[in-house]
């Protein structure tokens, strides 16, 4: 199975993705940023835990509706995987897959581990589950308080190159997220 950390070279493009984690404080739910997305056409790519699909269901009918969005799925209650035994893993990976099938009517073939944490077992299971397995090559350090909007936004465009694929949050932890997607 392949792990992928980059689209192809000759893209001249981005791929925006954003993690849906379960937060305990907040709406979880970052509807400025998702609205702008929506607003501007971008496409983007959001990874949802399973805990967030359980409590945000109008949020989530709202992100399948918009067809240049892609759903992917990031574990159910944010595991560290590799901490897990296989059977303990294959629940984690599958559990937010099932819902968005039976509840949404939704079949998705993405999947990102909760920390972009795995070991083989957790490749091994993807590949399996049939699921493809995305992570990035760019750290946009969107959830650290400490970071300012122009020092993410610098560390995106000076380290984004064709087929960089960014990792970002939309579930209310992401500090200045929409102001440095706008600006990109």
């Amino acid at each position: 199975a392949e792990v992928i950390r980059e689209g192809p070279r000759g893209c001249k493009a981005l791929a925006l993705t954003f993690d849906m984690c379960p937060v305990r404080e907040g709406s979880g739910y970052d509807e400025p940023l998702v609205r702008m997305l929506i607003e501007k056409q971008i496409p983007a790519t959001f990874f949802l835990s399973g805990r967030w699909i359980a409590k945000h269901d109008v949020e989530h009918r709202t992100l399948l509706a918009v067809p240049f969005f892609e759903i992917g799925t990031h574990g159910h209650v944010h595991a560290h995987l590799p901490e897990l035994d296989d059977e303990q893993q294959r629940h984690e990976i599958m559990q937010p897959v099932t819902l968005l099938r039976s509840r949404y009517g939704h079949t998705t073939t993405l999947f990102r581990p909760p920390y972009g944490e795995y070991n083989e077992a957790t490749i091994h299971l993807a590949d399996v589950l049939g699921l493809r397995f995305i992570l990035w090559n760019l750290v946009s350090g969107d959830p650290d308080p400490h970071l300012s909007e122009m020092e993410i936004f610098n560390t995106v465009k000076s380290r984004a190159r064709s087929g960089s694929i960014v990792v970002m949050h939309a579930n209310g932890k992401g500090r200045h997220t929409r102001e440095v997607v706008d600006a990109l």
